[in-house]
């Protein structure tokens, strides 16, 4: 058998010229071992870190130094081909289990950063191997929906194309709870990166954190994120983008949620002797907040005529003695509408549970 680099003690550029000269010889193909052989040497070298070109080159080159000045046959060339073929087989093994490793250390640091039980050191860490700066302040923008995968094609497809645009600004891609989660620097390129992943996850809503620096400033935003687009889902807010730091007056409302059952039995309790329930006064009240107080805007959103609106206000007026049109008046019952939002009053018609 004709010596095969990297396996009997010799030089490698010795051992590919002895097996050059053996198959010259022979005219015969290369051997299974030999084969495997070639291929464990080019999986060494990529773990070497040494590229294919570079190696398939030097290869090439002891090959022209041995069949110099020599007629080379067709047996010769198919082993040779066969050589060099197993050589970028092996590299290519080595390189995709590299990737997959790094992919799979990605996808681990990638989770450690979402989660709040992660310790901060082996965090900063593991950011100095993948590159990624945590002193800077980085956001956390949150897909609506559920079922994610990462290997999901459409999820590839949009990693492919966020990555391609942005990925030297170190986007991360991620998935948690089934939700589609994009990790982004805070600064130049903020706004179009997140602006390009809510346009690429298909009309989703989508909800950006406010951002955070060093190594627990991710899992702060992607908290803010995850709880302001369960919030707006709850809601029902409209627009496909959405900012955290637009519904902080959200967490202020459920800080003390006993009191804001009680404001909202108290200022809206008296909805639900109204004819039909409280429910068709309350989104009156909430198309009238959302068309800035523009009767006749209000009243197109509703399907209704401007008389017909009208006449549901003075109801609301009647019932609870405050009147949308008057500014201080206004306040309290826009709070209690959007406690009622949040709450789930009335269900079924029936008090808060306070």
């Amino acid at each position: 058998m004709g010596a095969v680099p990297g396996t009997d003690g010799a030089s490698d550029d010795d051992a590919w010229a002895r097996l050059l000269e053996d198959v010259a010889r022979s005219g015969r193909r290369l051997r299974r071992q030999e084969l495997e052989a070639l291929r464990e040497y080019g999986d060494r070298a990529a773990e070497e870190g040494r590229p294919l070109a570079e190696l398939v080159d030097e290869r090439l080159a002891v090959t022209g130094r041995v069949w110099a000045g020599q007629p080379v046959d067709a047996a010769s060339m198919t082993a040779l081909r066969a050589a060099v073929s197993a050589l970028a087989a092996g590299h290519g093994r080595a390189y995709r289990e590299r990737l997959r490793q790094e992919e799979a250390g990605r996808r681990e640091f990638v989770a450690d950063l979402l989660s709040s039980r992660s310790d901060l050191g082996r965090l900063a860490e593991h950011a100095e191997r993948f590159g990624i700066n945590l002193a800077c302040a980085h956001v956390v923008a949150i897909a609506e929906g559920d079922g994610y995968d990462l290997e999901d094609p459409l999820v590839r497809a949009l990693e492919r194309r966020l990555l391609g645009r942005f990925g030297e600004q170190e986007i991360l891609l991620a998935v948690k709870h089934g939700r589609l989660v994009c990790i982004v620097p805070s600064g130049a390129g903020e706004h179009a990166a997140v602006k390009a992943f809510a346009e690429l996850t298909q009309g989703r809503r989508v909800v950006v954190g406010r951002p955070h620096s060093g190594p627990g400033g991710v899992v702060h935003s992607y908290e803010e994120a995850r709880t302001a687009l369960e919030q707006a889902a709850q809601l029902g807010l409209p627009g496909p983008l959405l900012h955290a730091a637009d519904l902080l007056v959200l967490p202020v409302l459920l800080r003390d949620r006993e009191a804001l059952a009680e404001l909202v039995r108290a200022v809206l309790g008296p909805l639900r002797t109204a004819r039909g329930g409280a429910r068709p006064l309350l989104e009156t009240l909430t198309a009238y907040a959302d068309s800035r107080y523009v009767a006749a805007e209000a009243a197109r959103q509703l399907g209704l005529s401007v008389r017909a609106l009208a006449y549901r206000l003075a109801h609301v007026v009647r019932l609870t003695g405050l009147d949308p049109d008057d500014a201080l008046q206004r306040y309290t019952l826009e709070t209690a509408v959007f406690g009622a939002r949040l709450l789930g009053w009335p269900d079924q018609d029936r008090p808060v549970d306070g």
